[in-house]
């Protein structure tokens, strides 16, 4: 009975261990989130992502297999601005984890460290897949991946505070080699501005603030709206007389309707990675970023 209990008494000693040794459970809601938190957490996360850079984020299926990674989460990452709307309450409600539940430290948004482009003054369904909060696809300016591992940070050492430090000083890290990276962004991409382009969707729209491009067209007519071909008839009409250099679409897209106008416009089709995971040179953040200008300053050539 002795050698039971003196047994017991270790392995529930190796249990309340555990929690200060193990890893936090992340479930991030795209890769670009999920990527930045294992920069700021390094061995102390253990990140899963909802989706890859192939799919609209809009549209994902909670899965019982997401389910049951959100029942498991320590803490979720989202964008929150009602982008990830059509599926992150269900799969949040089903999990039954009160951890992540809005409100709750366990549930951070992205959003919640930036100022949105794009806020609409009204809304009404005639508009199309209009995001009431403003435009929540901040991912393709890095002035706002800093400003969001700052707030991430901070949520991480709230959730973790004995490894607070630790958090830091990778913060500190990732912030020194993200400032000199973006400078050096920012200067070879200096030929881009003022360049017009012609987007698929509103998602490029931050990309295009920061890099001081100038949106001539979108093919959507309205945001989620796919474009017929009146419109696109419409469309070739109005850039006839002052054609863009580029059309620019995102890995995930249909290209379609780009590869149809592009013909006609006579400028060529730029698939961006948009996310990271995009394409083979997309790995992590600094790969998006490389990726993104090198794909347009050849393009422009």
């Amino acid at each position: 009975m002795k050698k039971f209990i003196s047994s017991l008494l270790v392995m529930l000693a190796l249990g309340a261990a555990l929690p200060a040794n193990a890893a936090l459970k992340v479930l991030a809601t795209t890769s670009d989130w999920g990527a930045l938190t294992r920069e700021l957490g390094g061995e102390r996360v253990d990140v899963y992502v909802a989706t890859t850079a192939l799919q609209d984020v809009h549209r994902v299926e909670a899965k019982p297999s997401l389910v049951a990674r959100a029942r498991s989460a320590d803490l979720l990452v989202a964008t929150g601005a009602e982008l990830e709307i059509g599926w992150l309450p269900v799969l949040i409600q089903e999990s039954g984890n009160t951890k992540i539940q809005t409100g709750q430290p366990g549930y951070f948004e992205a959003v919640s460290a930036l100022h949105l482009l794009e806020i609409p003054a009204k809304v009404d369904r005639s508009m199309g897949d209009i995001h009431p909060l403003g435009n929540p696809h901040v991912q393709l300016d890095p002035h706002n991946i800093l400003a969001v591992a700052h707030a991430l940070t901070a949520r991480l050492t709230q959730l973790e505070p004995a490894q607070g430090a630790y958090y830091q000083q990778r913060a500190k890290d990732f912030e020194t080699r993200w400032t000199a990276a973006t400078t050096a962004w920012e200067a070879k991409a200096a030929p881009l501005k003022g360049l017009p382009v012609v987007i698929m969707h509103r998602d490029q729209a931050y990309l295009c603030h920061w890099l001081g491009l100038s949106e001539l067209a979108s093919i959507e007519p309205k945001p989620g709206v796919p474009p017929t071909a009146a419109y696109l008839g419409q469309l070739v009409g109005k850039l006839t007389g002052s054609p863009p250099k580029l059309i620019l679409v995102n890995a995930y897209n249909d290209a379609k309707a780009a590869d149809w106008l592009s013909s006609r416009v006579h400028a060529p089709v730029v698939t961006l990675p948009f996310s990271v995971g995009g394409d083979d040179k997309a790995k992590d953040l600094f790969g998006l970023f490389d990726d993104t200008i090198d794909k347009l300053l050849a393009a422009n050539k």
